[in-house]
This record gives structure tokens, C-alpha cells and sequence, in this order.
């Protein structure tokens, strides 16, 4: 007895088995979290240090250098870059996947501290975050007011709105943007300070003095004590105006006698806006390791709570948040998943043409489905768009072991077996060959299971869940399913079979017949199809060659972002002229719900600026369609580069451009700048791309006060005195904080704007001799020109220059990346070298993973088959169809019909590939074994195998292909993924098919071992070792 028999002759013991699996399916599916992606940490940890007034050369040289010197030597960094820029260091240190965030964060600080004793003395402590790399935050939530100033919006939130969003789990740090923090600003007015003979440092010194925060203690007495608190510190507007600054003569001199005092803001170098209002931001920043829509759902729960506190005349509205266009990709994939159901159910009942029959493997679709939800639960997985999108794709898998089984009772029950005898050898035919499937589905998808990198980490999830499925699918195929033929099949002539089902029946006879006529001639001129099969063998290689190459489908994520540089010496007013001629052309869009403006967003002379984009349904054109028209537009801006781009699709894709191309050298920056011009200009040439713009540009002015050394040493100064004053009179750099209704604030002096208009009226300030005389700063300096670097950047330590760019539509990044690396090879002299950074970093890490996965996953099938078949020639024949099946997918992708890419879910469905097509051949191989054991020679054989598997061959292609239409004509959020997936599935398997229905056949004849010759060579051994 077939251990399938018992099923059969136990329905009750099948039910039960399959009610188990739906259970705990069931009860597994609320447990589950629901994510984008499969859970991955790609987390930055950025080091920034102030420096206030510095240069770029001193940064670089004094703080940027120790600092990276030090943290190259911790563990899990991927690659590191910096910027030193104007009184700023930002090391941007970007760890390996999946490395613990905090464990670095640890080891990083440890060895910032090491180095602490070696930065300038007036350097700020270093401040170091760890977060996730990307442009935007998740979030942006805008608060704006007719009635309320920009400060008083900011302290508000500072005091009641930001501790409470950052309370909620998962919320690394909720950033103010636009802010004006209250500070205590003392405007020096240098003809007034000459005329008191009072220097600048002078007025610092002061306010360091008299703002002095001391703990004073208590008194002990016998019986009692009692706490002691003094005046030393300043709390208030008025106290800091009549703060003494020195006296002289029986004269007092306070700050209000030479400074306008007035409490301001910190400074005055961002600004963002709402749809053109003026506003503050908060931005939410998610920790690397929360669940996005956990955190996000949270933050909203909470929201209406903090509006109803806010003060008369203010207003918060969420500006962003990037969870709707996961929760929309979640919808649409489950809408495929519904729509895949219902086509596959159609498609099986005109291919079976029964209700009866079509019961069966109907039943088989949501038991496997729900029952992969348990084994996703066990492995610790989420519900995600991969293990949904693995789903989708499962159905037409699933669904192929049961029909099988319903078609072979069904032959049965026709050649004149009662249902149940009809069941148990149907079952018991396919146990081997649907365990031999099962295998190498699964084995199909482990290489992809234990891949490393950014695919093995996202389609670990996509990998096991399908082969989940697939193994439920064959736990009912072989337990459920022949049960329930063995109760609901029945006999039936052709009037009793019904109309249509008789037309289904006379149309498979006929096309059977015709088949057998196709095959026996192809059989006949095997050479013909041996040659054939070399062809296509061969013409995948030039398929491969000649097709677009990306890291995924740009997905439409519903926003549009514009990123404009001014001119290196730009104000913040004039940057913001550039952003809101953005802003303007933004709102000529009809697609355009929402616009949020970040002016200063990464210096004085950036923006950036977001085009929401209205509800996918609510709108015909996508993100894709409107992005070039968008920098057609943007690029008739004058003064500024605007670039449109849009959001990476997945995650870990850094900040920024698309395409980062780096350059780096020991050589200087200069000698850096004339390789980086040639490269450019080749770069241009080419015409592939619609933006360029490199990070080094030696195009800023700044100006140089060169100091007469002598004449400062006769006047009894030294250079320490007069970089006190530079340093008080224009740094902006503060001198201590004060209290304002319990929080400290910074106390800033600096000379009015009005005297700070242009480098030369910086000689006309004051400087205090030894002898207590005022002389102008023009008696002991003058000023020089020059054109500088805006900043000095770093990659791997190295000095660099980063090409951003984003190319024209139909230029896959890997063409993009291959032309700036072909110019590279042309133009970089030795000692210049070539990186990548950001989503093209991505990219050529996770460039050949999936081929050798490929190649790895051929292996296993091969050695898996060649276990279940006891043979090496057998697994030969059976996959002699991939290269076939790849072909036909491959010549879609060559051609980019629809924009496809060869991608890494383009590359996951050719793998896929492998296991699907299989199957047939080994249904083919499998009976055609069976018939040869049974007595027929080779070749009658295999054509009564394929003649007996066309119609079962052809309803789980049918199935597949048209369980996939879905995912090709997807539209809304995540359509593109889906698309590349579906198409590859739905044309690799239909080419696949209707060569397998020959080749393999031709194969097998050529290939395998006559069964019935070796059964003869067998019992004539036997007969002679008996005598």
C-alpha cells in the first residue's frame, strides 16, 4: 500500500490535516507584522563638529582628518565620506547591511573621544547620530500661523510638540526644520565700540563674565538648613542690556551703549515653507531598525491630541509621510493577489469544464496560501510586498499539483475505473513526480534563501514563503486532493458530461492529434532540433548583452523632488528666489497635491523641494512620466542647476542623485578639479544624461585678511587677540546660555548686518592696542581675493570629487555608470582612481549576485533530480528547457518592452523560471519512465508521455501565465516591480512551454536510457545468477 492510500481510505484523517494547516494559518496571519520590506538595518552614523567662522582648509585639516583617521578603525563601515565646509565637519561614516547600528555607534564614539585632545580648542564636541541614509525624512509635519513669529512657533514646539512625537517608539529624532531657537543676540555696532575704545572679544569676555551660572550651596545650621541661590546669571532682555562692559572714569559702560540687544534666534540660514507659507517644520526621522508603518500609524494616533493644545492662531498639517505609498503598494499587491485568484479559477474551469472537478484545485489555492502564513511565522517573517508579491505568484504554482491530480483520476475514471480505484492510482502515479517538483521548487529557491548582500536580504523573505507554498501544496495535493476526487468525481458519457464540457473534451482530442502529428515529425529530424536548442542556448548570451541593466524599476512613490544649487556665494534670499521659481512651476502641474520647500538644506545656496503628488487614482500620469517634463521645465532657471529625481525604490539607497560616480586621489584639489573638467566634459558629450553636477567646484570667492605680523607685534597684539575679535565680531559663534522660563538659550554677539554687507568694510573695525588706543583694522592688514573650493570632500580618506547626475528616460543606470566608467578609463591619469557611492554603490555591489545564484541554483536542481531519478541523464533532459524558457523571457527584457530592465526582480523571475519550467519536464520524463518500465519501447514512450501531459502541461501554464496578467498590467503604487516580475513569469513560461513540448521530447529520445533494454539486460542476469 502507497502511503497516498491512506488518505483516500481515511477522508477523514486528509480533512483534519488540511483544517490543521488552515488553523494555524489563520491565527498566524494576525501575529504577523506588516512592513514594506523584509526587515534590514542600513544605517549611517554621521559625525558632525563645529567649528564657528573656520574655512574648509582648516575644517579638513584640524577636525576632519584626526576624526577619520580615528574611525576607519572601527568595524561594519561599508565606505565613509566628509565634507569640511565653511565651520562645519560632516563625516558620514555608512555601515555594512544588517550591521548592528548601535554597536557601531558605540565603537565610533569610542573612537571619536580617542582624538578629542587634538581638535581646536574652540571646535564644539563632536555630535554623532545614527539613522537611516536618505534624502527626506518619513514625515514632515507643518506648523504655521498668521498671528505667531517664527521663534515663538519654534519654542513652542521645542517645549510641547517635539518631546511628544519623540516619545513614540521607533522615533529616532524628530528634527525641527526652519527653526529660529530663541538667542540672546547682541548686535555690536563697531563705530560705537571705537568710540568707547571697547574691542569686540572685549564685549564677549564680558558677557562670559557677568552671565556666570554658579552653584552656590546652603547653609548647616543647628537645627535647620537652608538653600542658597545668587544673581550671578542673566534671565532676561533688559538685564543683558544694562550689563556693564566696563568702567572707566567713574563712567559705566553697558552692552545696550554699544549693541542693540534683543532676543532673536540662532541664526538666520534655513527657511521652509507649506504650499508657499511660510512655516516650521518636524521632521521624523524612523530609528534603522522600526518598523516604518508601526511608528508612522503611531505619530498619527496621537496628532489630533497635539492639535487640540496648540495656541490661538497656530496650525499643524502633516506636509508628507512616506507610509502612504506602502500602504497603497500593500493594497494593490493584495488586489492582484484577489484578481489572480479569480482568473485562475476561470481558467481551470475551461480547461476542466466540471464545477465538481474544479472544487478540487480550487480548494488547493487558499489552503496553501493561508497555510504558507504559518511557516512565515515560524521563520520570525512579516508580511511585506515580497512575501505578498511571493503570494501572488503562488497562486498559479499552488494550484498545478492539484490539478494534475484531478486530470490523471479524471483519465482514469474515463478508461472505466471507479472513483476510487480511479484515485488511488492516480495518486499513487504522481506521488514521485509532484515530491519530485516539490524539491525542485524549493530547491530553486534556497541559493536565493541564502544569498548575501541587498537581494539575499530582501528576497530571503520572497525565496521561503513561495517555496512555503509550494510545499503546503504539495502536502494537499497529496492528501486533500485525491480524497476529494474519489467523492466528487463521477463518470459521465458525453451527454451526461454536458455541452461544454463536451466542447472542451473534442477540442483537447483534437489538438492532442494534431500535436502527436508535430512531434512525430520533429522526432524524425532530430539534428534540426538539436541545432535549434544550440541557438537559443547561445542567443541568451547576446539577449543578456544587449539589455538595459538597473538595480530595480523606479518605482512611482508619489513624489517628485527638485534639488537646487546657487551660485557657491549665494544668500539665503538669493537661493530662495531659485526654490520658489520651482515652487511656481511645481503648481503648472495638474498631478501636483502638496509642495514643502526646505530653503538652506544642506548650506546657504540648496534647497530642496518636494512635489507631492495627488492620490495614484486619482491621477493618469506617474512620478516616471512627469519627472522629465518636470527638468525640461527646471532647466530654463537661470542662476541656479535644479535636478528632478525621484525617491529610491528600496531601501538602503543613500541620499541624493541616483547616480553618484566618485573620483578619488591623493593629488590636490586643484589637480583634481582639471581631471574632474575633462571627465565632465566627455560626460556631456555622450548625451545620456539630463543632469550632471560634480561636488567640487573651485568657483566660491572668499577672502583672504592678510595680517602685517610686525606692525601687530609693535602695536603689542598677537594673533590670538585678534582672532578673539574676528571671532566675537563676526563668527556668530556663542558665548554662554542663559535661562528663559526653564530652558537655556545661546548668547551670540556679532556686528550688525548693516556692517558686514562686504569684506571691506571689515577694515573699518576698531582693534584695542596694548596702550588701550583704538587703531582700524586697515593699519595692520589688508585684504586678498581668492576663489576657493566650496568645500573639501573626502571618500575613503581620500580626497574626491562625486559626479551626481540623473540620466534621460530610457537610460538604465547601468548605462549610465558603464559610460562614466568607460570616460574614466579614457581620461584618468595613475594615481586617480574610481568609486561608487549611494544607489549606485548598490548596484555594482548586487550587479553578478543573482547570476551566480543562477548557476548555483541549476546545480542543486540537477543533483536533486538526479537523486529522485537515479540517473545524471534524466536531469539533463528535464532542464534543457530553462535555456529555452529564458530565451523567451530574455527577448521581451532585450527589447524593453514596457521599460523592462534586466533587474534584481526582473533576475529573481528568471530563477524563478528554473523551477517552473521544470515541471514539465518532469512530468514528461517521469511517465515516459513508467511506460518503458511497463514494457514500451524509448521512443513510444515519450510520445505517449507528452501526448498524455499536454493537456495537464497546458492548464498549469495557462494557469501561471494568466495567474501573473495581474502583475503585468498593474497600475497605483509598486506597479513597476510587479510588472518586471510578471512579465518575465508570464512569457518565459509560454515560450518555455511550447519548446518543452518538443525539444524535451527530442531530448529524451537522444538521451536517455532504453528502460526496456536494461529491464532485459536485468533478468538475464537474474537468470543466470539462479542458473
Amino acid at each position: 500500500m502507497r502511503f497516498t492510500d491512506i488518505f483516500i481510505k481515511r477522508p477523514v484523517l486528509a480533512t483534519v490535516i488540511s483544517l490543521m494547516l488552515l488553523a494555524m494559518g489563520l491565527r498566524s496571519i494576525g501575529s504577523l507584522p506588516i512592513m514594506q520590506y523584509p526587515f534590514t538595518e542600513n544605517a549611517i552614523v554621521t559625525v558632525t563638529t563645529t567649528y564657528t567662522g573656520a574655512d574648509p582648509d582648516i575644517i579638513a585639516g584640524f577636525i576632519t582628518t584626526p576624526l577619520e583617521n580615528s574611525i576607519a578603525q572601527a568595524n561594519g563601515i561599508d565606505y565613509m565620506t566628509s565634507i569640511s565646509s565653511p565651520s562645519t565637519s560632516t563625516i558620514t561614516v555608512n555601515l555594512l547591511l544588517n550591521y548592528d547600528p548601535l554597536k557601531a555607534l558605540s565603537d565610533i564614539t569610542t573612537k571619536v573621544n580617542a582624538v578629542l585632545n587634538q581638535l581646536p580648542k574652540n571646535a564644539q564636541t563632536p555630535v554623532i547620530t545614527v539613522s537611516v541614509g536618505q534624502t527626506i525624512d518619513s514625515m514632515y509635519i507643518g506648523f504655521y500661523s498668521d498671528e505667531l513669529p517664527i521663534n515663538k512657533i519654534t519654542d513652542y514646539l521645542i517645549r510641547v510638540v517635539q518631546p511628544k512625537l519623540q516619545a513614540v517608539n521607533g522615533v529616532q529624532n524628530a528634527q525641527i526644520l526652519g527653526n529660529q531657537t530663541f538667542a540672546l543676540r547682541a548686535w555690536l555696532d563697531p563705530v560705537k565700540l571705537a568710540g568707547y575704545g571697547i574691542s569686540a572679544a572685549e564685549v564677549g569676555t564680558a558677557l562670559a563674565n557677568n552671565n556666570f551660572i554658579s552653584a552656590v550651596g546652603r547653609t548647616d545650621g543647628q537645627m535647620f538648613i537652608q538653600n542658597l541661590t545668587s544673581g550671578t546669571n542673566l534671565s532676561d532682555v533688559n538685564q543683558f542690556k544694562k550689563m556693564v562692559i566696563k568702567a572707566q572714569n567713574g563712567a559705566i559702560i553697558r552692552l545696550e551703549d554699544v549693541a542693540k540687544v534683543s532676543l532673536g534666534a540662532e541664526n538666520y540660514n534655513s527657511a521652509v515653507s507649506f504650499d508657499g507659507r511660510t512655516a516650521v517644520y518636524i521632521g521624523i526621522v524612523v530609528a534603522p531598525s522600526a518598523n516604518l508603518l508601526t511608528v508612522i500609524n503611531e505619530i498619527k494616533k496621537i496628532f489630533p491630541s497635539i492639535q487640540e493644545q496648540f495656541p490661538q492662531g497656530l496650525q499643524g498639517k502633516i506636509v508628507y509621510d512616506a507610509s502612504l505609498f506602502v500602504n497603497s503598494s500593500i493594497n494593490e499587491v493584495i488586489f492582484s493577489l484577489l484578481e489572480a485568484f479569480l482568473i485562475v479559477t476561470a481558467v481551470i474551469f475551461i480547461f476542466l469544464g466540471s464545477i465538481r472537478s474544479v472544487v478540487i484545485p480550487i480548494v488547493a489555492i487558499p489552503l496553501s496560501l493561508i497555510g504558507a502564513f504559518w511557516m512565515m511565522l515560524i521563520l520570525g517573517y512579516s508580511i511585506n510586498l515580497l512575501t505578498l508579491l511571493a503570494l501572488v505568484l503562488a497562486i498559479g504554482l499552488v494550484v498545478d499539483d492539484a490539478i494534475i491530480v484531478v486530470e490523471n483520476v479524471q483519465r482514469h475514471i474515463e478508461e472505466g475505473q471507479t472513483r476510487f480505484k480511479a484515485a488511488l492510482l492516480g495518486a499513487r502515479e504522481l506521488a514521485n513526480p509532484i515530491i519530485a517538483i516539490t524539491v525542485v521548487l524549493i530547491a530553486v529557491y534556497l541559493p536565493i534563501g541564502f544569498m548575501g548582500g541587498l537581494t539575499g536580504a530582501l528576497f530571503t523573505e520572497f525565496a521561503f514563503t513561495l517555496a512555503g507554498a509550494v510545499t503546503v501544496s504539495a502536502v494537499i495535493a497529496l492528501t486533500l486532493s485525491p480524497m476529494m476526487c474519489s467523492k466528487l468525481l463521477k463518470m459521465g458519457d458525453g451527454a451526461a458530461k454536458g455541452r461544454f464540457m463536451t466542447y472542451v473534451d473534442d477540442s483537447f482530442t483534437k489538438l492532442e492529434h494534431f500535436y502527436k502529428r508535430i512531434l512525430s515529425a520533429t522526432l524524425n529530424h532530430l539534428p534540426v532540433v538539436i541545432v535549434f536548442a544550440i541557438i537559443i542556448l547561445l542567443s541568451n548570451y547576446f539577449l543578456f548583452i544587449t539589455s538595459e541593466t538597473e538595480l530595480a524599476p523606479q518605482e512611482d512613490m508619489g513624489i517628485v523632488i527638485a534639488q537646487v544649487t546657487s551660485s557657491a556665494n549665494a544668500s539665503l534670499a538669493q537661493t530662495q528666489l531659485s526654490a520658489n521659481a520651482v515652487n511656481d512651476i511645481f503648481r503648472q502641474f495638474p498631478e501636483t497635491d502638496h509642495i514643502f520647500q526646505v530653503d538652506g538644506y544642506q548650506g546657504l545656496n540648496t534647497s530642496i523641494i518636494g512635489m507631492v503628488l495627488k492620490p495614484w487614482d486619482q491621477r493618469t500620469r506617474t512620478s516616471n512620466d512627469l519627472e522629465p517634463l518636470v527638468q525640461n521645465e527646471l532647466n530654463k532657471i537661470a542662476g541656479a542647476k535644479v535636478a528632478a529625481f525621484q525617491l529610491p525604490s528600496l531601501p538602503g539607497g543613500g541620499s541624493g542623485l541616483p547616480i553618484q560616480f566618485v573620483i578619488t586621489t591623493t593629488e590636490t584639489f586643484e589637480k583634481l578639479n582639471i581631471v574632474l573638467q575633462r571627465v565632465l566634459e566627455k560626460a556631456d558629450e555622450a548625451g545620456i544624461f539630463a543632469y550632471i553636477n560634480p561636488d567640487l567646484k573651485i568657483d566660491q570667492i572668499q577672502t583672504k585678511i592678510n595680517l602685517d605680523r610686525d606692525k601687530i607685534s609693535q602695536f603689542g597684539l598677537t594673533m590670538q587677540d585678534l582672532g578673539d575679535v574676528f571671532g566675537a565680531a563676526l563668527s556668530e559663534g556663542y558665548i554662554n546660555y542663559f535661562d528663559l522660563a526653564g530652558r537655556s538659550y545661546q548668547v551670540i554677539p556679532q556686528v550688525m548686518r548693516a556692517t558686514r554687507l562686504n569684506p571691506d568694510q571689515i577694515l573699518n573695525y576698531y582693534i584695542k592696542t596694548s596702550s588701550g588706543a583704538s587703531i582700524p583694522l586697515a593699519t595692520v592688514a589688508n585684504l586678498q581675493r581668492q576663489v576657493v573650493p566650496e568645500s573639501l570632500n573626502h571618500f575613503q580618506q581620500l580626497n574626491s570629487a562625486t559626479i551626481s547626475a540623473v540620466a534621460f528616460p530610457g537610460i538604465s543606470m547601468g548605462k549610465a555608470l558603464g559610460t562614466l566608467a568607460n570616460i574614466a578609463k579614457q581620461v584618468l591619469p595613475q594615481g586617480y582612481y574610481i568609486d561608487y557611492a549611494a544607489q549606485s554603490r548598490q548596484f555594482i555591489q548586487e550587479g553578478s549576485s543573482l547570476i551566480v545564484t543562477f548557476f548555483f541554483a541549476l546545480i542543486i536542481i540537477f543533483l536533486s533530480l538526479s537523486a529522485l531519478f537515479e540517473s545524471f541523464r534524466d536531469p539533463l533532459i528535464v532542464l534543457i528547457s530553462v535555456p529555452m524558457s529564458i530565451c523567451g523571457a530574455m527577448i521581451f527584457i532585450s527589447l524593453g518592452i514596457g521599460d523592462a530592465t534586466l533587474n534584481i526582480y526582473s533576475e529573481v523571475g528568471l530563477v524563478t523560471l528554473i523551477g517552473l519550467i521544470s515541471k514539465h519536464g518532469i512530468l514528461i520524463v517521469q511517465f515516459a519512465n513508467d511506460l518503458q518500465a511497463s514494457g514500451q519501447k524509448k521512443l513510444d514512450a515519450i510520445q505517449a508521455a507528452a501526448a498524455i501531459r499536454l493537456r495537464p502541461i497546458l492548464m498549469t501554464t495557462a494557469a501561471m501565465v494568466l495567474g501573473v496578467i495581474p502583475l503585468i498590467f498593474a497600475t497605483g503604487a509598486g506597479a513597476e516591480s510587479r510588472y518586471n516580475i510578471g512579465l518575465v513569469i508570464a512569457t518565459g513560461i509560454s515560450i518555455g512551454t511550447l519548446f518543452t513540448l518538443f525539444v524535451v521530447p527530442s531530448m529524451y529520445l537522444l538521451l536517455a536510457a532504453d528502460h526496456s533494454e536494461i529491464a532485459a539486460a536485468e533478468h538475464l542476469e537474474d537468470e543466470e545468477s539462479f542458473g
